[in-house]
């Protein structure tokens, strides 16, 4: 796989947890262990495309 489109995927789904979770809360408050779980799984994207980087 292309290093520069691996980076724009993990960049993409740190975003769209980002996202999903704010709309998931507005529309219907999630309990907190969902919330973590989403946002843990963006940060693990981020985390591993900056790892990759340098």
């Amino acid at each position: 796989m292309n290093k520069g489109f691996r980076r724009v995927i993990f960049k993409a789904i740190g975003l769209a947890m980002g996202v999903s979770t704010l709309v998931l809360n507005i529309i219907k408050p999630l309990e907190s262990k969902g919330s973590i779980f989403l946002l843990s799984i963006g940060l693990i994207c981020l985390a591993i495309d900056e790892l990759e980087n340098k």
